[in-house]
């Protein structure tokens, strides 16, 4: 193993694992030769399935009420402490960081910590990957760890690439099969290759200069897509991400590993290949292991949050290998319909009626049996056992993680920007948080 590797973190707004390497007919050809170069990780999962929340779970090791990051950056919420991202600690090894294009985990990204923060006009592949190659060509000081954040796939999707893609392109399986679906799926996948053409950009970049045996590439995506059921919720279809290493380390070979792995993880993860301790924050557990066999499981469960999207909409959840656990906080029984985005996937479920649909606050799913968590198991005496200590698993968690929502309510923090529950879309009006300084 090469000592103190590079590390190239690519990532990406709202991809799930809806690329080709996991199966889908998404074709992004490139994070296929990726993962055949790598390690494929089938079970991994954001610890908070929101844009912010993720990135910052990633990127301090911690769970969102733990960090402070329960809302989104650009609408006034912070880290507790910025100096507990990850740059700060690799910097004690001497790396050299660096950042282009998307971070969104902070209103002012020189905040974050980085040496330098590349300016681009917008984040979208077509301004970051000429900058990222640019960075490569000129060979920045190493070991480096540079993050490489691409605004793709975030809606507004680009128009589909064909007619057949729009007429044909098979949705998620909990949205129904309609001709608004289907446009809506393929305008994902074209959004999807454009993605793919800026990750091999930069990964053609990297071989080309001689770098690419020394670095570690990390290729992960924020969270679940942004449909209906599953951005912004806790089912699989929001917490499940896409995540790739290749690279020094023992991730090499074309591997696929279905131990079930979180966001956290990756911290203490390049904590070790740097050759540094984890700092006594760091809530997950390195991948090393897995990734040189000497274990097959890292977790027997792992947990997950949402608390503020654009809307509050408190819970928690405990998966394991078989089952998934929700809880919902608060007394709201319907749907908090800002935090899905706007796309002719929500509108056909708002014409049939969505917003009047019951929320379950307790919800209990059989992942071998119903893998799309369509039955909720939670009041069927046959798993009341299961949903006994899932409960309990759950509330255990919470208090040693000193979770505020124990306590009751979370406000979001003075100066924050948020919309009403009751509220249909995030392009609604806001209400401001009133605070010292807020009128």
């Amino acid at each position: 193993m090469a000592l103190r590797p590079n590390v190239l973190y690519l990532h990406s707004h709202d991809t799930g694992r809806w690329i080709q390497p996991y199966g889908h007919p998404v074709q992004t050809p490139n994070l296929q030769h990726l993962a055949d170069q790598g390690v494929l990780f089938r079970q991994a999962f954001c610890a908070v399935p929101t844009c912010s929340g993720s990135r910052a779970a990633l990127l301090t090791g911690q769970y969102g009420h733990n960090n402070g990051m329960i809302g989104l950056a650009h609408r006034g919420f912070a880290l507790n402490d910025p100096r507990q991202h990850i740059v700060h600690t690799l910097r004690e090894a001497g790396y050299w960081s660096a950042m282009i294009g998307e971070q969104h985990i902070a209103r002012d990204p020189a905040a974050i910590g980085y040496d330098r923060v590349y300016k681009v006009p917008t984040t979208h592949v077509a301004s970051v990957a000429p900058i990222a190659i640019d960075v490569l060509s000129n060979r920045p000081p190493q070991p480096f760890f540079l993050s490489v954040g691409f605004f793709e796939t975030h809606r507004d999707f680009f128009a589909p690439s064909a007619v057949r893609d729009a007429l044909t392109s098979l949705p998620p399986a909990n949205l129904p099969d309609a001709p608004e679906t289907r446009r809506d799926m393929a305008g994902f996948k074209a959004s999807a290759r454009i993605l793919d053409q800026g990750v091999g950009a930069v990964l053609q970049a990297l071989d080309l200069h001689g770098l690419a045996e020394s670095t570690l590439v990390v290729f992960t995506t924020d969270h679940g897509i942004a449909f209906p059921g599953a951005k912004a919720t806790l089912y699989d279809r929001g917490l499940g991400v896409a995540l790739i290493l290749a690279g020094p380390g023992g991730f090499g070979g074309g591997r696929v590993i279905d131990a079930l792995v979180s966001h956290l993880d990756l911290y203490p993860t390049l904590c070790d290949l740097a050759g540094v301790e984890h700092p006594p924050f760091v809530q997950g557990r390195s991948l090393l292991p897995l990734a040189r066999r000497e274990t097959g499981a890292l977790h027997e469960a792992i947990f997950a949050e949402a608390t503020f999207h654009t809307a509050y909409e408190p819970q928690r959840a405990v998966r394991t290998e078989r089952f998934k656990y929700i809880r919902r906080f608060g007394d709201r029984d319907l749907p908090v319909l800002a935090n899905t985005d706007d796309g002719p996937s929500k509108e056909l479920l708002l014409r049939y009626g969505w917003a009047d649909r019951h929320v379950d606050r307790e919800q209990l799913y059989d992942l071998i049996f119903d893998p799309d968590e369509g039955d909720n198991l939670a009041a069927d005496p046959a798993y009341a056992d299961v949903r006994r200590e899932l409960a309990a698993r759950l509330e255990r968690w919470m208090r040693e993680t000193r979770d505020p929502l124990l306590d009751g309510p979370v406000p979001a923090p003075p100066g924050a920007e948020i919309n009403l529950p009751d509220q249909v879309s995030s392009s609604e009006p806001t209400t401001r948080i009133a605070g010292p300084g807020t009128p």
